[in-house]
């Protein structure tokens, strides 16, 4: 499997940004006001989760077919 092909990375950026997504609304979920939130906290929880979603990608992808490369 070619871990650079343009459907590798199309599809493990999706992941990324969903996973980022939902781990910056839990983290912001454990406030009781928004005022109370800590970004800083958001943000590299948020960006750790994306780059751990990254590195689990390499492992394999469901939508990429692992002998072309490609989209299923």
């Amino acid at each position: 499997m070619s871990f650079l092909s343009k459907y590798w990375v199309k599809a493990a950026g999706i992941r990324a940004i969903k996973t980022v997504a939902q781990t910056a609304v839990a983290v912001m979920s454990t406030s009781t006001l928004i005022e109370s939130v800590d970004w800083w906290v958001v943000l590299s929880s948020a960006v750790l989760a994306g780059l751990l979603s990254v590195f689990t990608s390499i492992g394999g992808l469901p939508e990429i077919d692992e002998k072309t490369g490609k989209a299923k």
